[in-house]
């Protein structure tokens, strides 16, 4: 390289670097802006960990975030999570139930109008 382009890339690598400084100095006081506002709600009573996961799960599509509610839904039944819950419970309640029986007169597909 010619002495006039190795200056010119120097300065242009110089100018590089010191836009990451100034970024990675921006990224850092947002940073602790942020701890600071958990740090305000914590003291208000609110759970951070609970708001950590909300802003995760805003941040993520509303078909990404169902297709990971589902997979944890999926996992969650595989290891009996769900059976301590209401719903858990009203589950396996209806799972276990005895199928219904017939209904005299209905026929399945067939014309079930009430004589009138």
């Amino acid at each position: 390289m010619t002495a006039p382009a190795a200056t010119f890339a120097d300065e242009q690598l110089r100018a590089i670097i010191e836009r990451i400084e100034r970024l990675e100095a921006e990224k850092k006081t947002i940073g602790d802006d942020i701890a600071d506002v958990y740090a305000e709600a914590k003291g208000n009573g609110f759970d951070v960990k609970a708001l950590r996961q909300i802003v995760r799960e805003r941040k993520q599509d509303s078909n990404e975030r169902a297709e990971q509610e589902s997979i944890l839904d999926v996992y969650r039944r595989a290891l009996g999570m769900l059976a301590d819950t209401p719903l858990g419970r009203a589950a396996t309640e209806a799972a276990t139930r005895a199928p219904p029986t017939r209904i005299r007169g209905y026929r399945p597909g067939g014309n079930n109008r009430m004589a009138g």
